[in-house]
């Protein structure tokens, strides 16, 4: 079993501007409302630590396994045994005048019951449009 969140938004910026700023981990807090920090660099392989402003003292722990630069970035957490196991992907999609821009996040395993984050995905993409949009 599988539960399954998603946002898209049409952002009026060129793909590039776009990827800068979702690869750019120090600044999510000015733009995404709900993080309060992030530690690591949003690079290939490498582990990033996401502290969001629901539990800022409690590190959620990914592995960047997709990195498409202006395409696709992917963002992996897991538990042992499968007990959780997480794949959040951003992507970008030349759109008319734009990008479509969707974030997707699959969650299974035992421990999947999360509260309801329909609202932080809506929020996070607006919150990127609204950035990319900006001079």
């Amino acid at each position: 079993m599988m539960t399954t969140y998603t946002a898209t938004v049409h952002i009026n910026a060129p793909a590039e501007k776009i990827w800068g700023i979702l690869v750019d981990g120090v600044n999510y807090p000015e733009w995404d409302p709900n993080m309060d920090r992030i530690e690591g660099d949003i690079k290939l392989g490498e582990k990033v630590n996401f502290y969001t402003k629901l539990s800022p003292n409690r590190a959620f722990p990914t592995t960047v396994t997709g990195f498409t630069p202006r395409e696709k970035l992917v963002l992996t957490s897991r538990m042992l045994l499968g007990l959780f196991k997480s794949e959040r992907v951003h992507s970008l999609k030349p759109s008319g005048d734009g990008i479509e821009f969707t974030t997707q996040e699959e969650l299974s395993g035992l421990l999947r019951s999360i509260p309801d984050l329909n609202e932080t995905f809506e929020q996070f993409a607006q919150g990127l449009k609204d950035r990319s949009e900006s001079a």
